[in-house]
């Protein structure tokens, strides 16, 4: 299977060109997009290639590997897995649940909602932009969730979602198609540093690597989204290692 990749270097409707410092060279570029919000509108604008891109890679039998500014952008990778006739299991490795909705919210950032639009709770007019139909939750696994507000706490603990730790996720076995979504501030905070929302007491990049690499070996990962590096933030480099190491783990 070959890898295709898609950079998206975008963190909302804010451009993030350095992103580019962590894709192959040759890699499809989709935006920056002119937008001045995150409406409807601005963020179809966005993610409607994202989910054509994912789509063809795979109708082509190669795999889709989406790097982007946000976790939002996972959910056209999912609308284009299944629209290519895949019902895969979604693992969503996170130092944050992304299990938010507008009620349980106490900031209403949208980056902190898409997992939970995904499973069909808050408002699905993002999923409905590239049309994505909610998925069942116990077909989610939330990696290293740690960092969750208290409302989401929970959210999650009520629902079917399954979870582990990084450490659980080196010995998981799914036995299905997985789409993998991977948030680099899973790392813990002092091996990370240049993300937008850090998190102290996390796995450590050698950890996080050997767990996505022992996952990799024994799951048929059909699908890979990626999100969570800042370049502007990360001043030594360090977090742009961290990412590479981890993506070679899983590629």
């Amino acid at each position: 299977m070959t890898d295709r990749w898609l950079l998206t270097p975008q963190f909302f409707e804010q451009p993030e060109p350095t992103l580019a410092g962590v894709v192959p060279d040759g890699s499809r570029i989709n935006g920056p997009h002119a937008i001045a919000d995150r409406s409807p509108d601005s963020m179809a604008r966005v993610q409607r290639p994202i989910a054509r891109f994912v789509q063809d890679a795979l109708a082509a039998g190669d795999r889709p590997v989406s790097v982007a500014g946000d976790c939002c952008a996972c959910i056209p990778v999912l609308a284009g897995v299944r629209a290519a006739g895949i019902d895969p299991v979604l693992v969503w490795i996170d130092a944050h649940g992304d299990f938010n909705t507008p009620e349980t919210s106490p900031s209403g950032f949208l980056g902190g909602m898409p997992l939970a639009m995904i499973v069909g709770r808050g408002p699905q007019w993002m999923c409905d932009n590239v049309g994505l139909e909610p998925i069942a939750e116990d077909r989610v696994w939330l990696i290293d969730g740690r960092d969750l507000d208290p409302k989401e706490r929970v959210a999650l603990d009520g629902s079917a979602v399954r979870r582990t730790g990084m450490a659980g996720l080196g010995t998981l076995v799914i036995g299905v198609p997985v789409h993998l979504h991977l948030d680099i501030d899973v790392i813990d905070a002092g091996q990370a540093p240049g993300t937008n929302y850090p998190v102290v007491n996390g796995p450590s990049v050698a950890q996080t690597a050997a767990a996505c690499r022992a996952f990799a070996a024994t799951n048929a990962i059909v699908a890979i989204s990626v999100s969570g590096w800042t370049g502007a933030l990360d001043q030594d480099g360090q977090t742009k290692e961290a990412c590479s190491m981890v993506l070679a783990a899983l590629i």
